[in-house]
């Protein structure tokens, strides 16, 4: 499932569907929530930094789990140092600082590529708990 992030109404429409989705596979309650908010943590940076880009949400599977897979993706400036841009706190727009760092502590795995210049490249999964 694929989502064109240009505007704010395409995050609203990204966290729906991803809520649907990790409801789909057995992610319950506050992990839904989770969900959610880190859709739109790094849907939002998409819009503040690169203008446009696309949330890709999936369904994964593993050792007899499901969970949700979400891949935040653009070609927008990139990030020029990743772990600092990790750090909690640490913004190149004015912001607070909390969007990568707290999607990454929210998801059970999260990986960032970028190029400065080229994009960025975000993906995160979160697991199911019912063992499905």
């Amino acid at each position: 499932m694929r989502v064109i992030v240009r505007r704010d109404t395409d995050i609203v429409l990204a966290c729906q569907k991803g809520r649907a989705l990790a409801e789909r596979v057995g992610i319950t309650g506050d992990s839904q929530v989770v969900v959610v908010i880190a859709i739109s943590e790094v849907a939002r940076n998409i819009i503040n930094y690169a203008g446009c880009g696309e949330i890709v949400l999936d369904v994964i599977g593993q050792n007899g789990r499901q969970g949700i897979s979400i891949v935040a993706r653009d070609e927008g400036p990139g990030i020029s140092d990743i772990e600092k841009a990790l750090e909690g706190g640490y913004s190149t727009g004015g912001g607070l600082g909390l969007g990568l760092a707290g999607a990454r502590r929210l998801m059970d795995e999260f990986e960032v590529k970028s190029q400065p210049g080229k994009g960025t490249t975000i993906k995160m999964a979160k697991w199911g708990r019912d063992g499905r």
